[in-house]
């Protein structure tokens, strides 16, 4: 007669590898000990493998039955999490998500998420929140925030990253500026010009970043203004108070005057990353990346 595994069986197993001691896992089941020794032979018989070392006073695992303790553990902890995630789903439990962003993640990637998350999980609500990279990173971590939107070359542990876009950068320049994406020739044309960036204090590995471009153009900018809001930015150089380097993301949605030069000739890339806790797990995260996954098609990194 040939049988097949059942998860009741597995159960059963797991229990007994618990208790090592057939009288006691069989009143953990709710079952006889012979019926219980019956479903454990039938499994090794299924399996061609010896799961038990069986004396008198001892019940023992065998190599077989370490390693299948070590797999049925990881099933039913699976398992567990399955329900569980379900559980919540099924009773409309998640009716918030807390997400940190900076500025430029709204025109890059942030906009379009939202409407997809908007579309699939009408009921669950989005407290937003503008924060600079490493305020998001403090709330991650704090358990304030769900997940966060950074641009960050480096994470602490206890942070998960997901790389979305990693993007060039692009001169920001008046509309009427006698040098447009057709004379360009090199950032160092610009070294005499007056530079919005953004603040050191909104992030300083980003703003190293930039600052590299300049070392590699040969110059130190002058910096006559800084700022964190792109859109402060694009109006400023619209005045015609000075010259910004922004990722090329923001080109889309302005209606400013200005226009962009990309600067995709030089090496700097700046990545746009999403963060979440590495120790908390709950639906609302597995439901958000599996909408930011959906629109993105992307695989985390630890």
């Amino acid at each position: 007669m040939s049988y097949q595994i059942e998860l009741r069986h597995l159960y059963y197993f797991k229990v007994l590898a618990e208790e090592l001691h057939f009288r006691k896992a069989a009143e953990r089941l709710y079952i006889s000990q012979p019926g219980l020794s019956r479903q454990i032979k039938q499994m090794e018989d299924i399996y061609r493998a010896t799961l038990f070392d069986r004396g008198k006073r001892y019940v023992r695992l065998t190599a077989a039955g370490f390693y299948l303790k070590k797999e049925v553990d990881i099933l039913f902890n699976q398992m567990d999490k399955i329900a569980r995630e379900l559980r919540i789903m099924g009773s409309d439990d998640i009716t918030e998500l807390r997400l940190g962003f900076i500025g430029s993640a709204v025109q890059s990637i942030l906009a379009k998420v939202l409407v997809r998350l908007k579309q699939d999980f009408p009921a669950v609500e989005v407290d937003l929140q503008e924060l600079s990279n490493e305020m998001q990173i403090t709330k991650v971590l704090k358990e304030e925030l769900d997940f966060g939107l950074v641009r960050l070359d480096n994470f602490p542990n206890g942070i998960r990253h997901i790389a979305i876009i990693k993007e060039h950068f692009s001169l920001v320049i008046p509309h009427d500026y006698p040098i447009q994406t057709a004379n360009f020739k090199t950032l160092n044309d610009f070294k005499n010009e007056p530079f919005i960036l953004f603040s050191k204090d909104y992030s300083h590995s980003y703003y190293d970043l930039v600052m590299s471009i300049f070392r590699d153009a040969s110059f130190e900018p002058h910096v006559a203004l800084r700022t964190v809001n792109a859109l402060t930015i694009f109006n400023l150089v619209e005045q015609g108070l000075g010259i910004a380097i922004v990722p090329a993301s923001l080109k889309k949605g302005y209606t400013s005057k200005v226009n962009f030069i990309d600067l995709n000739h030089i090496e700097q890339r700046t990545t746009l990353s999403l963060i979440y806790n590495a120790n908390v797990n709950h639906a609302g995260i597995d439901l958000f990346l599996n909408v930011i996954q959906k629109e993105l098609n992307l695989s985390d990194e630890d």
